[in-house]
């Protein structure tokens, strides 16, 4: 807390005696400034108590007990500021950078409270990555794991800032497209899958492709998250047989 001055500081001069070594005392004065208070204005007051009412004591008191509040409060901003990092921590998927299914649950169902409220509606596309086993099976679980990151990666770069993105478990992603109807939806789950297809990674010096499946689901608030998620994996799931048919033919 700022304290008032108590006002400008006068100077007046001393008189000040001093005997000399012979019998009869001789008067030799000097003169030096000591300081003087002006009276003290009745408005200065600490916490409210006027500055003239406290001893030095209780003034000392309250000086130490403001700088203990301002401490306190020093550390109350630094606890928060902690509680918000570790609350992201808690969000975050444990190997990408992308939201856990938690943290990505409770974002589609806002997303979906949104809709409900607005009635603008909103779409979510489901992705499988096809050949992660066969990526294990073959390079180990280090490759597979950094091909999930190549397609989390992949997903951040083309998906907008709003977008939502979140790792299901396994090979499993689902992102949340806020206001894109079932025809917009469609065309960026396959922009998706294509930016996917046909980016690459390389893990010990090979260059490794991965391939994906997709499926879309538009929301229109009345339905809750687990039916969503259902329909938009139902719809994958098709798309998959028809990719697997493709590649036979």
């Amino acid at each position: 807390m700022k304290i008032n001055p108590v006002g400008p500081i006068g100077t007046s001069k001393v008189s000040r005696v001093r005997r000399t070594s012979s019998s009869s005392p001789s008067k030799v004065t000097d003169t030096y400034s000591t300081s003087k208070l002006d009276p003290i204005d009745d408005q200065v007051s600490i916490m409210g108590i006027p500055e003239a009412e406290l001893t030095p004591k209780v003034r000392e008191a309250i000086m130490a007990l403001m700088a203990e509040v301002a401490a306190m409060r020093r550390e109350l901003d630094a606890n928060k500021r902690e509680l918000a990092n570790l609350a992201k921590l808690a969000d975050r998927d444990s190997l990408l950078p992308v939201q856990n299914r938690r943290a990505f649950v409770r974002e589609l169902t806002r997303s979906m409270a949104r809709v409900e409220r607005y009635g603008k509606p909103s779409s979510i596309v489901y992705i499988d990555v096809n050949d992660l086993k066969e990526i294990n099976d073959n390079f180990g679980h280090v490759a597979g794991d950094e091909a999930l990151k190549h397609v989390a990666q992949v997903l951040i770069n083309n998906v907008r800032e709003v977008d939502q993105i979140g790792r299901l478990g396994g090979d499993e992603f689902c992102v949340i497209l806020d206001e894109a109807d079932t025809k917009s939806a469609k065309e960026k789950a396959d922009e998706l899958a294509k930016a996917i297809i046909d980016s690459k990674f390389i893990f010990n010096k090979k260059m490794l492709t991965v391939q994906v499946a997709v499926g879309v689901y538009t929301f229109n608030g009345t339905e809750d998250v687990s039916q969503a998620l259902a329909e938009a994996d139902k719809d994958m799931y098709a798309n998959k047989r028809q990719i697997k048919e493709n590649y036979e033919a």
